[in-house]
């Protein structure tokens, strides 16, 4: 990296395991079980152009607290009880610093206004051992990164995620008849245990990494899995505690009658083990009416909410299946309804019921014909009927979207290109609405608000979600995640050109 590359604020440590700068995007995932040294800065032909920073954002210069005392043990990146972003810009323009103090924004302030908090402020226990607390706490300058509210992934299937075809999707999708693709049992018998867990926790950390510090995933139990996969993902979510909160769904394929008897058993054990929401696919069921009100006694019984795989084909079956669960409304979300026809909004906002998309490809399983996705005209009959809209990745590399993605800003990039929703609403979409769907509280840039945030490399939040790789992500008042994405070029262009883009 050449010298005039460099950041404002010097080299910064990198967490264990970022490997070497030059990579595409480098540095990626949570950050290592203890504080990082300082390195040298990367280097890279002449003329080298560095999309995020040196390192990416990193505690400041020596004496600022990072590090300190014993005030950050447990904390990967060593900061104390108090972290100032400083340099942020928000949405609306304005370049500020943030002071997060223990899990809450404590203070925003304009850029160079907020200094070390003072001691009597610090929260109650930020001593540790009887060591002063470092009242400044760790310093990170966010120059050339918007500041926003950490999205969240309301529908993910981690329990099949990289269980895809190894030809990178060259083979065929499985058939359209048939069960649905997570049912086919295509892992390896030795993908068990520890090495089911393993799968899903990266599923989790692969989601972490792009901004998702919340996150919702759909497990299939009954039938051949028996509660298998749902005793993977609970032990991965006791592993991801303090990186990311993560919500488990359990997924019963049949409920009504003699047939669904193990599933009415193996649903009601699930949501003993730990389940938090109730789950299904009541289209797939032959009595998809009972198989709603097999759902909706279970919620009500463990006082839980109900998301459900729904795609809204027929009309008529919409409408009766929103009415049996209009009873539990805010508490239900719906999705992907990648086949809703026009006119079914008005019945989806009289129900209460909230609406979960895909963008990436419409739907996360192939049961009765391809994917199809939300059309613009429906989603802009959504949002004038104001039925809650949020949008998630769905498949991550299984044997229904082999190429699929566990990146939120790349569900809003596409709702905003596509002209279905305004890049405002489009990133809403993902992270205000997502939220409201899983049940957690608001997040906005300001004081008292949960710090949950993500800085993403750009100017503005159009630019961020053409572009943005560079990325830091806050999850309960401390960084989780770093990614520095580093572009270089060969020193063999002419035309005297910029060595760094302030813009990914």
């Amino acid at each position: 990296m050449s010298p005039d590359s460099t950041s404002p604020d010097g080299p910064h440590p990198g967490p264990p395991g970022s490997g070497p700068a030059g990579s595409e995007p480098s540095g990626s995932g949570p950050a290592g079980p203890g504080p990082s040294s300082p390195g040298p800065s990367g280097s890279g032909p002449a003329g080298s152009g560095d999309q995020g920073g040196e390192g990416g954002p990193g505690p400041g210069t020596p004496g600022s607290g990072a590090g300190g005392s014993g005030t950050g043990a447990g904390n990967p990146l060593g900061h104390g009880p108090v972290l100032l972003l400083s340099g942020a810009r928000l949405a609306d323009g304005r370049v500020v610093d943030v002071r997060i103090s223990g899990d809450r924004i404590q203070a925003v302030g304009t850029a160079g206004s907020l200094g070390p908090l003072p001691q009597s402020a610090l929260p109650a226990g930020a001593a540790c051992g009887g060591e002063p607390a470092v009242a400044a706490g760790a310093r990170i300058d966010l120059t050339g990164y918007l500041l926003l509210p950490a999205p969240a992934e309301p529908h993910a299937h981690h329990d099949t995620a990289f269980t895809g075809t190894a030809t990178g999707g060259t083979e065929p999708r499985p058939p359209l008849a048939g069960p649905p693709a997570e049912d086919q049992d295509t892992a390896a018998p030795q993908d068990e245990g520890r090495g089911m867990v393993r799968r899903i926790t990266e599923a989790a950390l692969t989601s972490l990494g792009y901004g998702a510090t919340a996150q919702r995933t759909h497990v299939r139990i009954g039938d051949a899995h028996g509660l298998r996969r749902l005793e993977a993902v609970l032990t991965a979510r006791g592993a991801l505690r303090g990186l990311a909160e993560l919500q488990v769904v359990a997924v019963p394929r049949l409920l009504t009658g003699l047939a669904g008897a193990e599933g009415r058993a193996q649903l009601r054990e699930a949501l003993r083990l730990g389940a938090d929401v109730v789950g299904g696919c009541p289209e797939l069921d032959p009595d998809p009416a009972g198989y709603v009100q097999t759902v909706v006694a279970a919620a009500t019984d463990f006082d839980c909410p109900v998301d459900l795989h729904l795609r809204g084909r027929d009309p008529d079956q919409l409408a009766r299946l929103t009415a049996l669960l209009a009873p539990l409304r805010p508490r239900v979300a719906v999705g992907p309804c990648d086949l809703l026809t026009a006119g079914s909004a008005a019945g989806l906002r009289a129900a209460g019921l909230r609406v979960v998309c895909l963008p990436q490809n419409g739907a996360c399983c192939a049961t009765d014909g391809p994917p199809g996705g939300l059309s613009p005209s429906v989603t802009a009959e959504l949002t004038f009927h104001q039925v809650p809209l949020a949008a998630g990745s769905g498949a991550l590399r299984d044997a229904v979207n082999p190429v699929g993605r566990a990146d939120p800003l790349e569900a809003a990039y596409l709702l905003a290109a596509s002209g279905a929703l305004s890049v405002g609403a489009a990133y809403e979409a993902i992270s205000g609405q997502a939220r409201q769907l899983m049940g957690l509280p608001a997040v906005r840039v300001d004081a008292g608000f949960p710090a949950e945030l993500l800085a993403v490399r750009g100017d503005s939040l159009a630019g961020a979600l053409s572009g943005g790789h560079s990325r830091l992500v806050v999850h309960s008042g401390r960084v989780v995640s770093r990614t520095s994405a580093v572009r270089e070029f060969a020193d063999t262009v002419a035309l005297a050109l910029p060595r760094q883009s302030g813009h990914h």
